[in-house]
């Protein structure tokens, strides 16, 4: 399959899934094991075939983002506890240049995040022009643990009077114009929530527990928050509602499935970087006749 026709089916494979206008959105009309077409027996290794050569043409796409060095990419991922973020992220961007993509993971806020606004500690990742740029959770903490948990935001520092019921939609607003300053500064924001099931992640669970190799990735803090499932589900929700824009969308991205989730988040990165319209540095006269001189004295030696 040549690039143009991977780009194409980058795109079929990604839109059902996209959230530009977060209005409408029902977290519920999403199914965490579709696959669209594909069935799991017997298109399973033609989706991981499908993603090798995705991976491909997003090394293509990203060195010439490296070298235009014109837009800058921000890859956001948020998800309940064993949904595959980090396999996700691990496989999607195996075949990315380590020089031009970074990723940061955020966990609980240190006393120094604390003493700043809640933007604060993601900014300070924020990618080069030319680099792709990957949030394993972010800013979006703040509207879904912070307020599942409120205690965590009493920890916040912040004056009582600026504590108030309207602060989740303050908040919301933060982030659309935070996005929207992003994208008119040439980031591209796209976001993944991958939605997996309350049974799956349970299976999942305990396979960690079950299997030695991955006890370490166990916490008994993440069968706790299980009991906060439905919370966590309305947050999420609202999230997507109010922060889902043509700038920034979300991508809800069906969970169940590793090797379909995968397929879905390199579609959607490859699709966007190709709308950027991505092509090498034209060099001038001056440098052609540096290249020529240059070539002429190696063929003399």
């Amino acid at each position: 399959m040549k690039t143009k026709e991977i780009i194409k089916r980058a795109g079929e494979l990604a839109r059902p899934f996209r959230i530009s206008k977060g209005k409408d959105f029902r977290l519920k009309d999403v199914d965490p094991n579709d696959t669209l077409e594909f069935t799991k027996e017997a298109d399973k290794p033609r989706a991981k075939e499908v993603l090798t050569m995705g991976v491909k043409a997003l090394a293509e796409l990203q060195d010439k983002l490296y070298a235009q060095d014109k837009w800058a990419m921000l890859l956001i991922f948020q998800a309940m506890d064993a949904a595959g973020k980090d396999g996700a992220i691990k496989h999607v961007m195996s075949g990315v240049n380590p020089q031009g993509c970074q990723v940061y993971s955020f966990k609980s806020p240190s006393a120094e995040d604390l003493d700043h606004d809640y933007l604060w500690r993601c900014m300070k990742y924020l990618p080069n022009r030319g680099q792709i740029g990957i949030f394993n959770r972010s800013y979006y903490e703040e509207v879904l643990v912070v307020r599942v948990h409120p205690e965590f935001l009493a920890k916040q520092k912040l004056p009582p009077t600026l504590v108030g019921k309207n602060i989740w939609e303050e908040r919301f607003e933060d982030i659309r114009n935070f996005e929207q300053y992003l994208a008119r500064n040439g980031v591209v924001v796209r976001k993944f929530f991958l939605h997996v099931s309350r049974k799956e992640q349970k299976r999942r669970f305990l396979d960690r527990i079950d299997d030695p190799l991955k006890n370490w990735k166990f916490s008994s803090n993440d069968a706790a928050e299980r009991d906060f499932w439905d919370d966590y589900m309305q947050a999420y929700e609202q999230m997507i509602q109010e922060t889902a824009t043509k700038a920034a969308p979300w991508y809800v991205v069906p969970a169940d499935n590793k090797w379909f989730t995968r397929v879905v988040v390199a579609a959607a990165v490859i699709e966007t970087l190709d709308s950027l319209d991505l092509t090498y540095p034209e060099v001038d006269q001056g440098k052609l006749n540096e290249l020529a001189a240059a070539k002429k004295k190696l063929l003399s030696k």
